[in-house]
């Protein structure tokens, strides 16, 4: 399949683990992130991701099987996991389990990025396998990557992400602005705009927080897999 993103990465340096790393990645990152939804929904009071069988590391229960299949295909995934608000205890704990699935990609990064800089210095202390050091430093800066990317992506004030549902807790106007017809159509002509064109911008931006970092912490080393 010509363009297939598949063969594109496959075609890269180090292809097979590259893929490997990024299917990964996406899969673990967002069912943690979904879990972490859950999980904060349930402490808020909201039984509803454990009655619906959603407290659990299925993939395919939190990906779907539209989600799994447009991975495959253009990979582009996403999560769900159904909570009630009406069952939380507060009025600010919608905002809570919201932030929750992007304070885990966070977590995840704080323990990729120190990780990958361990690994780093550990190879230039001991004598390691050339493939195995670059493959090893694939996963890891793949891993901090994209949980970056995720984290910023789902805190972007756009409908149905959770920096959305954040700021409509403490914001009104915004609430009732996507609670509109106008508001919905912008909702949508936005989610398209994010999903063309932001990609190139949010992962740069996660790049770029990792080059950056390994270049703090171990300078004029080459940081690209």
């Amino acid at each position: 399949m010509p363009g297939w993103w598949v063969t594109q990465t496959l075609s890269a340096p180090n292809g097979t683990v590259l893929l490997a790393s990024h299917i990964f990645w996406v899969i673990f990152a967002i069912v943690l992130h979904e879990l972490a939804h859950g999980w904060a929904a349930m402490a808020c009071g909201d039984d509803t991701p454990r009655a619906t069988g959603h407290m659990t590391w299925n993939p395919v229960v939190h990906m779907g099987v539209p989600s799994l299949f447009m991975f495959a295909l253009i990979g582009i995934a996403w999560g769900a996991m159904p909570v009630n608000p009406s069952r939380f205890r507060r009025f600010s704990d919608d905002a809570i389990v919201a932030l929750a699935g992007p304070l885990m990609n966070i977590a995840l990064v704080l323990l990729t990025l120190p990780a990958l800089a361990a690994w780093i210095l550990l190879t230039r202390q001991v004598t390691v396998p050339a493939h195995v050091q670059a493959n090893i430093f694939t996963f890891l800066y793949i891993g901090s990557v994209l949980n970056i990317a995720l984290a910023l992506f789902n805190l972007l004030p756009v409908p149905p992400l959770d920096g959305s549902r954040i700021l409509s807790v403490f914001v009104p106007a915004y609430r009732n602005l996507f609670a509109s017809e106008i508001g919905r159509v912008a909702m949508i002509i936005l989610m398209v705009v994010l999903f063309t064109q932001g990609g190139t911008y949010i992962f740069g931006a996660g790049h770029y927080v990792v080059n950056a970092f390994i270049t703090a912490v171990i300078p004029a080393l080459p940081t690209t897999p």
